[in-house]
């Protein structure tokens, strides 16, 4: 079993707020997620074990974007998103 078979993929831009560590300016950044959310039905071929996974699975994003890069004409370098977070459940 996939993730393609439990899951219905979209990818989604979603603001948000960084400073960059270069320049120190802060701006908003459109920033890449996958949104994977659980298809409505099991597919029919699953055995016990994987009906018990397909159950418990839940909707969640993942990070597509690690670098940014500083909007600030001046500074243009490429920057890290600082946060840890690259997988939230919804």
């Amino acid at each position: 079993m996939h993730e393609r078979d439990i899951f219905d993929e979209r990818q989604e831009v979603k603001k948000a707020s960084f400073s960059c560590p270069h320049c120190r300016e802060r701006a908003d950044y459109d920033v890449r997620w996958m949104k994977r959310t659980k298809k409505k039905n099991a597919p029919r071929n699953l055995n016990e074990h994987e009906r018990a996974q397909f159950q418990k699975s839940r909707d969640y994003m993942v990070r597509v974007d690690d670098m940014l890069m500083c909007q600030n004409i001046r500074c243009r370098k490429r920057f890290e998103i600082p946060s840890s977070q690259s997988v939230v459940f919804i």
